[in-house]
């Protein structure tokens, strides 16, 4: 038997699961606050990163945070829109 053919007992394909809500705006916004305190606590070293090639580290660190900034914006844009659609529906509903 190959092993994309249905195992014993089953049916064949099956409905995907729903996705799992998380918190997103909370791990985007620990994610972002992480970045910028690695930027924070590396540059009292830039002379050092600076004598062996690494400064990239702090700009990638700073880097981060302005992208966690950006994506903090979107999923409570994001988290705002699933609002508004559900009290749609339920208000549709009545």
């Amino acid at each position: 038997m190959s092993s994309s053919s249905p195992g014993k007992g089953t049916t064949g394909l099956r409905e995907a699961p729903a996705p799992l809500e998380a918190n997103d705006v909370a791990t985007v916004t620990v994610g972002t606050v992480v970045w910028f305190a690695l930027f924070l606590v590396q540059l009292p070293f830039y002379g050092w990163y600076s004598d062996h090639g690494h400064t990239w580290w702090i700009w990638t660190c700073l880097a981060g945070g302005g992208l966690g900034l950006v994506g903090l914006w979107y999923v409570r844009a994001r988290r705002d829109a699933i609002a508004r659609a559900r009290a749609a529906e339920d208000a549709g509903q009545d």
